[in-house]
């Protein structure tokens, strides 16, 4: 692969997008052995108003899933994708259209076009990271997991 993701991968960039609160998750499944459905009950237990994406769907969470970025009412501010790298393309666009200030590809979900298309009308491009992992890693949430525990020891503080 020739395209460089540093610059796409920037933690001031990735801090900027997590800011919106509003997410579109296209691709999103109600399967929960899914990446996609962990990552939204992620994001909605920790304050975000997910909107589902699935034109298959319609509900996911108990939300009335959309089959594409123009049917939201009202719009989002983040479009995190969770789709084939053929698929980003039309995504981009579509957030273009609607206004979305970031649009999150997912790891893998690699599109030079889709990225451009993004940039080209101003959108903050995060890609091969996961919006989950980006969030806990900059608010702390790690540790629910058991990382960012701070303790570098083995042994255990004792009392």
């Amino acid at each position: 692969m020739s395209l460089d993701l540093s610059p796409y991968q920037d933690p001031l960039r990735i801090r900027s997008a997590l800011a919106c609160r509003r997410v579109a998750v296209v691709g999103l499944s109600p399967n929960v052995l899914r990446a996609s459905h962990f990552v939204g009950y992620y994001l909605i237990r920790h304050g975000f108003d997910v909107v589902p994406v699935n034109p298959r769907e319609k509900e996911i969470f108990g939300r009335t899933c959309y089959p594409d970025l123009k049917s939201i009412p009202g719009g989002v501010e983040l479009v995190d994708v969770f789709r084939e790298p053929a698929a980003v393309p039309p995504i981009a666009t579509e957030a273009a259209e609607i206004g979305a200030r970031a649009l999150w590809l997912q790891y893998d979900v690699i599109s030079e076009e889709g990225i451009a298309i993004a940039e080209s009308a101003g959108i903050n491009v995060i890609v091969d990271r996961c919006i989950k992992v980006e969030h806990a890693r900059f608010f702390g949430r790690m540790h629910v997991l058991g990382f960012n525990t701070e303790v570098i020891s083995a042994r255990r503080k004792r009392p």
